[in-house]
């Protein structure tokens, strides 16, 4: 199908359109148009992957000098290889609509974990190490030690792609994970040091968020992406806490013995290089003295070796004296780690800014604030300088150094917190200092400044007044899009009440309340018995779930779920869950149904899809409001009601709405989809709760689904299974959800599309 948006010929890989894709194509326009950034929701699978591939792939071939080129960042793997299957199948209708030949070239980056394909270091499951082993066989001296002697073990793809894959480009078309390595096999070239050396000439790239937003990372990786580019951040509604996170340092006893090790390495191979090769050393002052940026593609980690966002003035100024030299600089870093094992011997909580650090820090070591802010920055110089392949070790000094950077570098917008006890043992001494980030803006400024059009989308925004704030910027479009719907397969509602009349919520006050538990347990019972195959359950935590769970046993309602269906946990253990994961799967897929209790904020809560038949009901149980007595929590509370004036109450409800939301939202991943959203918290029946809920959830749940006890929730449940059990066909959704060229060009269709369409 060929669309015209706005004046642009769209090509559109299919027969048929949705309603809400054409008006998201319509927005996305105007936001490219005006060479603005733009903030936009949309429910899950109704095609926004899809529309926004459409649409800027059709604006870069109208307008190349204008756009040159997409960078679309999403969260997890899988979603990364599902944008390349869209991409790959727009472009080859593309190219069967056009007759030309596609010139587009679009790939993937991930980290050597998954690109390498080297037979020794590829067996390895940790990332760490092989990052380490690819360093020690990618290493300048070890490759000039095997050409004087065959038998040093070097990597024969690496050395094959320094010689020959920089003269050839990679041809046109759309490459994942697989194609990579295949291409790179097939070539005898590294597929990881391709996809990183064809970033800049490739026209589509999709990665990870932290290739942009890590500034330890984008400093390697995207730094020559070019400036007329359209950044895209998909399932981006906690772009805020990827920010902070990549801003903010922890800092253990573990990190103190590992920097205390790495210390002694730097020392150790200084002292050989001083007798086999000063002139390295030499050389690496010079530059010292001459100021720190560096040309060309780094060969280093993608984390481990990479420095803190610094300003460019900082960057292209000269070391300062007291640290150029190798031995001098460790002598820092001994200085410095020994100042910092003392502030970690505190018997209370400490909270201070970094200004009063800083000053503490020169009235009892007399380290001053320049040295610092160049520390990361130093360390990974003499690293790259000393070749040393220990890159575990190193990391925990990379820590260190990197807190000491951001420390020197931000007055504004963090806080220092020294806690005598972790909060998963408090009552075995664990000190910890915590350097925080509590401005989200700080790590996404740089990408809104550099970039002529940031989107940041996802399928629960809601209320997307509150982004604008939290990330500082001025967004030229802000919309909501609804679901336009055949028949009604979405059924939310809010089960408040247990038969016995007693409310059910997930309060402090009343959460552990055997009656209220009971009631939670016996909602469980009575929708495993109506609904088929698969059932997910979202506790606010793990803690809460283990303790509702062992209720449950002691209560009999386990034995009772069992009857009819497999029951299956999230645990903080990833690959207990991956395989608690595949066998519910398996259960579903049998026909046996099963029931998955998993907690929100978790692995299962935002990147697995529970699509048709493994997530027909989705229960959230009570409202998943963040730890509030977390100091690192209330300085950010603080910091937001005075810098911009948001209230308390209000983001904790947006942060907990938007996480319940993405929760429900596993129940519905497609218009043939159907499922039931059970908020099982009388709380949510509050406007200023349910209120926060994304429009598309918002139109569903009418007054007369609020307050339901579980008697009246269950016939409510088997109504809507049986009218969703009745044939469904395209034809019932032609005119409706589902549009052909012709209807969607008819004036009375356009008026309805543009009418569905929430601007704010």
């Amino acid at each position: 199908m060929k669309v015209n948006i706005d004046g642009l010929l769209v090509y559109f890989p299919y027969d048929f359109i949705y309603p809400e894709q054409y008006s998201y194509m319509l927005e996305l326009k105007r936001s490219l148009d005006a060479k603005g950034h733009g903030l936009l929701e949309m429910p899950s699978g109704t095609g926004k992957t899809l529309s926004l591939l459409s649409l800027i792939v059709a604006y870069h071939k109208t307008y190349p000098s204008v756009i040159t080129k997409l960078v679309y960042c999403s969260r997890t793997i899988p979603e990364i290889e599902k944008v390349l299957q869209e991409l790959r199948r727009l472009l080859n209708y593309i190219e069967k609509e056009t007759g030309q030949e596609n010139k587009i070239v679009g790939l993937c980056l991930s980290s050597r974990k998954n690109l390498c394909c080297h037979p020794q270091v590829s067996k390895e499951k940790d990332g760490r190490i092989v990052d380490g082993k690819c360093f020690a066989l990618t290493a300048s001296h070890k490759r000039a030690m095997a050409a004087v002697d065959p038998n040093v073990d070097i990597c024969a793809y690496f050395e094959a792609f320094e010689k020959n894959g920089k003269q050839f480009p990679l041809p046109a078309g759309v490459y994942d994970l697989d194609d990579l390595k295949n291409y790179g096999k097939n070539h005898g070239w590294c597929p990881y040091f391709l996809a990183r050396y064809a970033i800049t000439h490739a026209t589509i790239v999709v990665y990870s968020y932290h290739y942009l937003l890590d500034p330890k990372i984008a400093d390697l990786v995207s730094k020559e992406i070019s400036k007329q580019s359209v950044v895209v951040f998909d399932e981006a509604h906690n772009i805020d806490s990827v920010c902070i996170d990549s801003m903010s340092v922890d800092i253990g006893k573990r990190t103190i013995d590992r920097s205390h090790n790495g210390i002694q390495i730097l020392e150790r191979t200084v002292n050989k290089i001083k007798d086999t090769d000063a002139r390295k050393l030499q050389e690496e002052y010079q530059r010292m003295v001459e100021g720190l940026r560096e040309t060309g593609i780094a060969r280093e980690t993608d984390i481990i070796l990479s420095n803190p966002v610094l300003p460019d003035e900082i960057l292209n100024e000269a070391v300062p004296g007291n640290i150029r030299s190798a031995e001098h600089f460790i002598a820092f870093l001994k200085r410095f780690l020994e100042y910092v094992k003392m502030r970690l011997r505190v018997q209370h909580v400490v909270q201070e800014s970094p200004a009063a650090f800083l000053r503490d820090i020169f009235s009892k070591v007399c380290i001053e604030r320049k040295p610092l802010r160049f520390c990361s920055e130093r360390l990974r110089s003499l690293v790259r300088t000393l070749e040393i392949t220990e890159l575990n070790e190193m990391s925990s000094l990379m820590a260190l150094c990197n807190f000491a950077t951001l420390v020197s570098t931000y007055m504004k917008g963090f806080t220092l917190i020294i806690e005598p006890f972790d909060d998963r043992t408090p009552s075995v001494p664990n000190p910890i200092l915590h350097f925080s980030c509590m401005d989200a803006s700080v790590a996404i400024k740089p990408v809104f400044q550099r970039f002529q059009s940031v989107i940041i989308t996802s399928g629960t925004l809601s209320p997307l007044d509150m982004y604008p704030k939290i990330l500082d910027f001025r967004p030229v479009i802000m919309a909501s899009f609804t679901m336009t719907l055949a028949r009604p397969c979405l059924c939310p509602m809010i089960v408040s009440k247990g038969n016995d009349q007693v409310t059910m919520t997930s309060k402090f006050e009343t959460r552990d309340d055997i009656a209220v538990i009971r009631n939670y347990g016996n909602l469980l019972v009575e929708m495993s018995n109506i609904v088929p195959d698969g059932i997910v359950g979202f506790f606010t935590s793990y803690t809460y779930m283990e303790a509702v769970v062992a209720a449950w046993y002691e209560q009999g309602i386990i034995d009772n779920i069992l009857k009819r269906k497999l029951l299956f946990l999230e645990t903080q253990d990833s690959g207990e869950t991956s395989l608690a994961l595949l066998n519910y799967i398996k259960a579903c897929e049998n026909g046996r149904g099963a029931v998955l209790l998993s907690v929100a904020r978790g692995k299962v809560s935002e990147g697995v899809d529970f699509d048709h038949h493994l997530g027909r009901c989705v229960i959230m149980f009570g409202i998943p409001f963040v730890y509030t007595q977390s100091r690192i929590l209330r300085s950010r509370l603080e910091y937001l009601r005075d810098q911009f004036q948001i209230r308390e109450s209000d983001f904790l409800t947006f942060d907990a709405l938007r996480h319940a939301s993405q929760c429900v939202g596993r129940a519905i991943r497609g218009k043939t989809d159907y499922g039931i959203m059970i908020f099982a918290d009388k709380r949510f029946s509050r406007a200023d709760k349910y209120g926060k809920l994304p429009k598309w959830i918002q139109e569903h749940l009418s007054e007369s689904l609020h307050n339901l006890s579980i008697e009246e929730g269950v016939q409510i449940a088997k109504r809507f299974l049986r009218q969703m059990a009745q044939p469904f066909t395209r034809e019932d959704q032609l005119g409706i959800s589902l549009l052909t060229l012709e209807q969607l060009e008819s004036e009375e269709i356009k008026k309805k599309i543009e009418s569905r369409v929430q601007l704010l």
